[in-house]
């Protein structure tokens, strides 16, 4: 029988490789609802490929020109946040992929939980920012979230298995990024051009930054946290420039699991898709005589300062993460228009950590409020 699938954020690099999974198999899943933000040619494409019972431009100024392309179409078209977050609730939905960037994950994730749907989790965000509302709903409506950030569905297939066995540290790999091994100096002249070179990994322009930056490093830590039910000190981070070990699992009598392969992001989307089964794909094949050696070191903290703010959002709770999350929003996007230096980004985060409203036991309006308070504060650091 056939999934059901409601895709947010099908136009980005997460989304459009969720549909090449989907293309691949076409007897298992069926595509109920795409959504995008602003990409309204590639939204038409994806919606007369697959035929869609519902599509939704957030960006409601396109809904005239995503409805005018799709008026020949038997395809029901919405446009604004609200929509997305509603349409999520569909009855005809099983499983809906959070691919959104950012904060604006959290409202649509919420409601696919609370109409029951399963999760796969591309959005590290909702989790970062509202990580304990998000799992107490999800075990209030019986709902499983299956993450697909590689280094996490390493994490879960290195614990298929091994859940009466109680974990005693768990190493996020990170590549490094495209400055490993960069020193300071280095660092306050790099450009956004520099950071969107990833060595590794194919990603959307946000991600790329956080990457190169290590705060996607630290979003993981404290999404991993969230995902498996982990204390701060049992999550490390490790930095391996291959990206070819994709996380680790530390058990207590001392074993280590380990999940390997080539990167590539339509594995982990697939599995999120399939599980339990394994499903036969095409992709390449890693060969040990082609990576001769696997490199191992420690992450650098000291020149890449959001990893170490992330681990201090993580430790002191309440809305720390939400207060990071929102900062670095506004810095990535500043950084990608040349309006914020590479090691400015962090000065400025750390500094809304320093001044912004704590909150020990935040509630959702909580982190709604905080959420704002944010990036008018961290706009204003500018």
């Amino acid at each position: 029988m056939s999934k059901h699938i409601a895709i947010l954020g099908s136009t980005g690099s997460i989304g459009t490789q969720t549909l090449e999974v989907v293309e691949a198999n076409p007897d298992l899943f069926v595509i109920d609802v795409l959504t995008a933000n602003t990409n309204v040619d590639l939204l038409v494409a994806q919606a007369k490929k697959f035929q869609p019972n519902v599509v939704v431009i957030a960006c409601e100024d396109k809904y005239q020109q995503l409805s005018e392309a799709l008026k020949d179409e038997d395809i029901k078209v919405y446009a604004g946040s609200d929509a997305i977050a509603q349409v999520v609730s569909m009855s005809s939905i099983d499983v809906v992929v959070t691919a959104m960037v950012g904060y604006s994950g959290l409202l649509p994730t919420i409601n696919a939980i609370k109409a029951k749907k399963n999760i796969a989790l591309a959005n590290k965000e909702t989790l970062v920012v509202a990580g304990e509302i998000i799992q107490k709903l999800a075990l209030e409506n019986c709902v499983n979230i299956y993450p697909v950030d590689s280094e996490h569905s390493a994490i879960f297939q290195c614990l298929i298995g091994e859940f009466e066995n109680p974990v005693e540290k768990i190493y996020l790999t990170a590549s490094g990024g495209p400055f490993i091994g960069k020193d300071r100096k280095f660092l306050e002249s790099v450009t956004s051009k520099q950071a969107l070179k990833h060595p590794n990994w194919d990603m959307g322009a946000k991600i790329t930054i956080d990457s190169a930056s290590m705060m996607n490093k630290g979003f993981e830590v404290i999404e991993a946290k969230w995902l498996f039910d982990l204390k701060p000190e049992q999550v490390d981070v490790i930095v391996h420039p291959q990206s070819i070990v994709h996380s680790l699992v530390q058990f207590e009598d001392a074993s280590m699991k380990a999940q390997m392969g080539l990167p590539d992001m339509r594995v982990p989307i697939q599995f999120a898709l399939t599980y339990p089964k394994r499903v036969k794909t095409s992709f390449d094949r890693f060969n040990f005589l082609d990576y001769p050696k696997l490199t191992f070191e420690p992450a650098d903290t000291k020149n890449f300062r959001n990893l170490a703010l992330a681990f201090e959002a993580m430790n002191k709770g309440g809305n720390m993460p939400c207060i990071i999350n929102a900062a670095n929003e506004v810095m990535v996007e500043a950084f990608l228009k040349d309006q914020v230096g590479f090691l400015q980004m962090s000065d400025i985060i750390e500094t809304c950590m320093q001044k912004a409203s704590f909150i020990a036991k935040p509630v959702y309006d909580d982190y709604v409020a905080s959420d704002s308070e944010v990036r008018l504060l961290a706009a204003s650091l500018l």
